[in-house]
């Protein structure tokens, strides 16, 4: 695997920086060199949120990210702020539940997803995060979906055990789904 750099953003609430921790106790699951660095707003649930994550096969020098490779916008304030930012050749996935532009790049692959009308239609209203990661693990060339339960069983604690077949439900739904 090479240097991933994986930006997540969005709005509080909306499971950003759970996504960010899912996917950096994946790579700490499959023994490579991690980064999680989350940033939130003072009002937190309905204030920004984001989430920075690197995974590499070499040790992560700085957790900051300038340049990602893989943009997750769950909202439109947040696809306008990063898009730009994404390297050439990398990857844009979009919630188009809530967002209705288009991305107007050329040098970059777009996934458009419909996260939160499939979680809401699935009765699983809180889980469109899950599904957008779902889609990446599946669509991204150095990432695979392969060890997802594992990931869940370890993240979601005991208490909230209900949670686990939400999630995998949630991860499936979007590895499954079929973009462009």
């Amino acid at each position: 695997m090479k240097t991933t750099e994986i930006l997540i953003a969005g709005f509080g609430g909306q499971g950003i920086l759970f996504s960010g921790k899912f996917l950096a106790y994946k790579g700490l699951m499959e023994d490579t060199q991690v980064s999680w660095l989350p940033s939130y707003g003072p009002e937190m649930r309905g204030g920004t949120a984001n989430c920075n994550v690197i995974l590499s096969d070499s040790p992560v020098g700085s957790p900051i990210i300038t340049a990602p490779d893989v943009l997750i916008a769950m909202n439109l304030p947040s696809l306008e702020k990063y898009v730009g930012a994404v390297l050439p050749g990398g990857q844009i996935y979009v919630d188009s539940s809530l967002i209705d532009a288009k991305v107007d790049r050329e040098d970059v692959e777009v996934f458009y997803i419909p996260a939160t009308q499939m979680a809401k239609d699935e009765g699983i209203g809180s889980l469109a995060n899950m599904i957008i990661v779902g889609h990446l693990l599946e669509n991204h060339p150095e990432l695979s979906f392969s060890g997802v339960a594992e990931v869940v069983e370890k993240l979601v604690p005991p208490k909230k055990a209900a949670l686990k077949e939400l999630n995998m439900k949630a991860l499936t739904l979007g590895k499954d789904y079929k973009s462009n």
